[in-house]
């Protein structure tokens, strides 16, 4: 199992969907595609799961929290089952039991919570209210924020760009649809990407995207 994966938060790192492979778990029918992860099945972790129809994981506790996002089917634990578009955040010391019996894919975040956040959060996008952005075109879902960490989702319509801007604490962005844009690449829908704290950048999309965002996580 590989370790220290792009764990050197002063990089910039961009995954392509065709830079990224599948890659067994230890339980049968569950695979992930790496992103950053911090040792071998324990510590700091950024990744997409797939569940096949049927398959479960066993019962396990978060030492550092999770937070996910399901991306198509359907995600159960004995607190619910959760379809497209719910966003999930299990605290630090919670426990649950994963399984799903269609099949699901969802975008995880492990180890990654301030100690002091202690919210459950259980929040579906799908009927969540979007605000307007700071640019015409733009649209905002706030999904959780934290001391100087915001998570929402970001729906940009086609031509819209914003001005150039910092990120004093990093930012992370996961690409749900459409193609974002900025003065460095091209990023199509499954892009993962990730700008160092005090990075500076200019987005924008020709075509209209959604994008995950997560900002102020990375603080130097």
């Amino acid at each position: 199992m590989m370790t220290n994966l792009n764990m050197d938060f002063d990089k910039r790192v961009v995954i392509a969907p065709e830079d990224m492979h599948w890659v067994e778990s230890r339980l049968a029918g569950v695979e992930r595609k790496m992103l950053e992860r911090e040792g071998a099945e324990a510590g700091r972790a950024t990744t997409i799961v797939r569940y096949a129809p049927g398959s479960a994981f066993s019962s396990h506790r978060h030492d550092g929290g999770e937070e996910f996002i399901v991306l198509d089917g359907v995600f159960s634990d004995q607190f619910g089952d959760f379809g497209p578009g719910m966003y999930i955040r299990n605290p630090i010391g919670s426990e649950h039991q994963p399984s799903s019996k269609d099949g699901c894919t969802i975008f995880v975040k492990l180890s990654q919570f301030d100690p002091e956040d202690q919210a459950f959060v259980r929040l579906d996008t799908a009927t969540g209210t979007w605000k307007p952005g700071q640019a015409e075109g733009l649209s905002v879902l706030p999904l959780h924020e934290y001391g100087p960490e915001r998570i929402a989702l970001v729906k940009w319509q086609p031509g819209t760009r914003f001005q150039e801007h910092a990120h004093p604490g990093g930012e992370e962005i996961l690409v749900l649809d459409g193609v974002f844009e900025d003065e460095f690449g091209t990023y199509e829908q499954g892009t993962w990407l990730r700008n160092p704290p005090e990075s500076h950048h200019t987005p924008f999309s020709r075509q209209g995207c959604t994008i995950y965002v997560k900002t102020g996580h990375h603080m130097p």
